[in-house]
């Protein structure tokens, strides 16, 4: 009777610890596929631009998740180029401003161009908007002059200084779009926590 029970304990640590291994194994297994969804390629040039133009890396990170899902060679059917999908005449104007010599649009498809670009001009919008990163985004994505007038229409922006509404739905998805990938990628790379 003896031998049973000590069988009976042993097949019940046994489950107890293949229930453990299997939990955490499928934890490894979501955080693993996490990572591989939120991914942080282009880290040195997303780094270092970041620093420059004081942007939180996580935006440009989300930025380039919902532009081009990390393809370097990515064209939109607008012609907007690159990792952050610049189009040329901005890719001109930012290099410019900038001081990138001879540029030629086709080095939008470069990561470290375009991510230098994307960042100044994110960066330059942010201030543009007193640092309001919706109005920012919205620029980014439908323009200036959309928002300019946007801010004007009291059907849109009730103060003048935000919106209460996103007129362009495209628009509006990609502005839900960062904002949920923003604050996945803070969840999973922040290392304050």
């Amino acid at each position: 009777m003896k031998r049973r029970k000590t069988s009976g304990k042993f097949k019940t640590f046994i489950i107890f610890l293949i229930l453990v291994l299997l939990v955490v194994f499928s934890i490894s297994a979501v955080k693993y596929a996490l990572y591989y969804m939120y991914p942080t390629d282009y880290s040195e040039y997303v780094e270092k631009y970041s620093d420059e133009y004081d942007l939180d890396k996580h935006l440009v990170y989300s930025m380039i998740k919902a532009e081009s899902g990390f393809d370097p060679n990515a064209v939109s059917p607008r012609d907007a180029k690159g990792l952050m999908q610049i189009m040329d005449s901005t890719g001109e104007w930012a290099a410019e401003k900038i001081g990138l010599e001879d540029f030629a649009a086709e080095q939008l498809l470069e990561p470290e161009t375009n991510i230098n670009i994307g960042c100044w001009y994110i960066a330059r919008l942010l201030k543009q908007y007193n640092q309001n990163t919706e109005l920012a985004l919205v620029a980014y994505n439908a323009g200036s002059g959309n928002v300019s007038k946007w801010l004007k229409d009291e059907n849109v922006s009730k103060n003048g200084k935000t919106l209460d509404r996103i007129p362009f739905e495209e628009t509006r998805n990609y502005v839900e779009k960062i904002s949920k990938y923003f604050s996945m990628y803070k969840k999973l790379y922040d290392n304050n926590k």
